[in-house]
């Protein structure tokens, strides 16, 4: 099983000696594998050998693969799993040389599942699949539909496409996703990830998970979360990543997190979580509370603008920028460090407006880490499935699809102005002075300033340094002169080694030299004996005049829309004319 990479700028694959997070999607199909392998599928005197590797910390060296399965009568299967679109082209790269050794080759992943969902069969390159003679696996393989892949493998006869897009699997009691340990010691920190539920209620146009998990949530139970983190806690891994496009909507959320207190508090495993969860999070009764007992240390929010008129058009209409401040500050009120993604590139975005915006969100919200992320016509989503059927223009290099690169025009910005403010918002946020102020911050609240360090070098540096957005980011890159996308030319060993040395001793020195600095800022706040009690705008609680007062709900185009409608849903629930503060 192969988690592929996929290209930076330069045409080399994106590959580091240890990866931030490992991939959950690898993760779920070594555990359904897994259970292929203890079910002895084929009988009681077949093993199954099963190899995960993931590209983005392993270089995959195809010559020895080949060679391993001539050995074998090319008896087995190559998965290329969890395959994005961004990945896609170099999926396919890594598909052809096994194809030509007669070596069974399957794919799957949001960018096959995304185009069976909602284009035509031979959409957005698929038809490279055909040619190849790699099969497609849309949908998902628990409920025994692995076992029908690895024996048509052994069969010699696998299907040019399994899918399965229209009936997708429940969770409860399915096999939990897991990884060994000697994968999991290429992240960094021995962590993990796993699903705990799939599909999602909401309807944003830029989404494609709705397109492939579905819009009907899925969950597993307690008792899977407890065995997966057991499974883990035996090999000392106690760090885990709930890979929930929204964990809050997860109606077993309450049940899990009970578990985990318990497994905690009772049994002393030291558990530590990241979540993603939505704006209104904060209004589930004890969420917020429990999130922190159970372990939550990070919570990733989907933000994605302060602009409700961008919201609307992306169909976000759940998130009320009305609530954006007290839910951040129910979640610094628990000492846990929020993270929030922001999008750019709503037909309403000009350079101009994105700089203001970033500085309001400076100014008023209590964030501390913001992810930025261009708005990308992901296959699979309804933005990209209305433009491809008006035949509007795209970036045909797949490989750009990753949040990062502009692949389709924009109403108010060129190409470049829009590239331009992508890269220029990392630095306006993560200016020295911001993370000064997000470490006092962290001080006046609970957070741990050690932590909020390492998220604060990280996402200061990945664009500036690597070019590529925190989410791929990992610690010390490593490339190879042969691992260049084919068309591009082999550059000389004597060129390539000493510039990637040089390279690589000037961006190790720059990423220790922040975190030095800010280590150095982080000790002289805690030796200040008001560092408890600091407070700014972000910080104040919610207060009555906060709609006259703040520019969050007073500058952005649509905010006077969005406090009307709050008005109005007080005098229709408050007919005595209670006055309800701006949330």
């Amino acid at each position: 099983m192969i988690k592929p990479s996929h290209y930076d700028d330069d045409g080399y694959v994106i590959r580091w000696w240890r990866t931030i997070i490992p991939s959950n999607s690898l993760a779920a199909l070594y555990g359904i594998a897994a259970d292929c392998a203890e079910r002895r599928i084929f009988g009681p005197d077949v093993a199954i050998d099963i190899e995960a590797l993931d590209e983005t910390n392993t270089r995959i060296d195809i010559a020895s693969i080949v060679r391993r399965f001539r050995a074998n009568g090319n008896f087995g299967l190559v998965a290329l799993v969890g395959v994005q679109t961004n990945q896609y082209p170099r999926a396919l790269d890594l598909a052809r040389p096994l194809r030509e050794a007669g070596i069974a080759v399957a794919i799957g992943g949001f960018h096959v599942s995304g185009c069976l969902s909602m284009l035509d069969n031979d959409a957005v390159d698929l038809a490279a699949c055909r040619e190849l003679g790699v099969a497609m696996f849309a949908g998902e393989a628990e409920e025994g539909r692995l076992d029908r892949v690895f024996h048509d493998a052994a069969a010699g006869k696998m299907a040019p496409v399994y899918n399965f897009m229209k009936d997708l699997p429940g969770m409860e009691g399915a096999p939990v996703p897991f990884l060994p340990i000697a994968n999991l010691g290429r992240a960094w920190g021995n962590s993990t990830s796993f699903d705990a539920g799939r599909g999602c209620p909401y309807q944003c146009s830029f989404c494609t998970i709705i397109n492939v998990q579905g819009r009907k949530s899925r969950y597993r139970t307690a008792d899977d979360v407890e065995k997966l983190v057991r499974l883990n806690w035996a090999q000392g891994v106690s760090k885990f990543f709930i890979t929930d496009d929204n964990f809050a909507r997860n109606k077993e959320w309450e049940s899990i997190f009970d578990r985990l207190i318990l497994l905690r508090e009772r049994d002393g495993i030291p558990i530590g979580l990241m979540i993603q969860v939505d704006t209104l999070c904060h209004k589930i009764d004890g969420f917020v509370e429990k999130s922190k007992r159970a372990g939550v240390t990070r919570v990733f929010i989907g933000l994605e603008n302060i602009n409700p008129d961008n919201l609307v058009t992306a169909n976000k209409r759940q998130n009320k920028i009305t609530e954006y401040r007290k839910m951040l500050l129910a979640w610094k009120a628990q000492g846990i460090i929020t993270l929030a993604g922001y999008i750019f590139g709503f037909p309403s975005d000009t350079a101009e407006t994105i700089r203001r915006d970033i500085e309001i969100i400076k100014r008023e919200l209590p964030l501390d880490g913001l992810e930025f992320f261009n708005l990308t016509p992901l296959p699979g989503s309804e933005d990209h499935q209305t433009l491809w059927r008006k035949g509007v223009p795209m970036d045909p290099d797949l490989n750009k699809y990753d949040l990062e690169h502009v692949c389709t025009a924009h109403p108010k910005m060129s190409k470049a102005e829009w590239e331009g403010i992508y890269r220029e918002a990392w630095s306006l946020y993560y200016s020295p002075e911001h993370m000064e102020t997000l470490l006092r911050r962290a001080a006046a609240t609970g957070v741990r300033m050690g932590s909020l360090i390492r998220v604060l070098v990280t996402f200061a540096t990945s664009v500036s340094l690597e070019g590529v957005h925190p989410i791929q980011y990992g610690v010390f890159r490593l490339k190879h002169p042969s691992e260049r996308r084919p068309g591009l030319k082999c550059e000389s060993a004597l060129l390539f080694w000493p510039r990637f040395v040089a390279e690589s001793i000037y961006k190790v020195g720059a990423a220790v030299s922040l975190n030095l600095k800010l280590l150095w800022v982080a000790r002289r706040i805690e030796r200040d004996p008001n560092a408890k009690s600091y407070m700014d705008q972000a910080l104040t609680p919610v207060r009555d005049d906060d709609e006259a007062t703040l520019d969050l709900l007073t500058k952005t185009t649509g905010a006077g829309a969005a406090l009307a409608h709050l008005k109005k849903i007080d005098k229709l629930t408050h007919p005595g004319g209670v006055k309800v503060a701006a949330e």
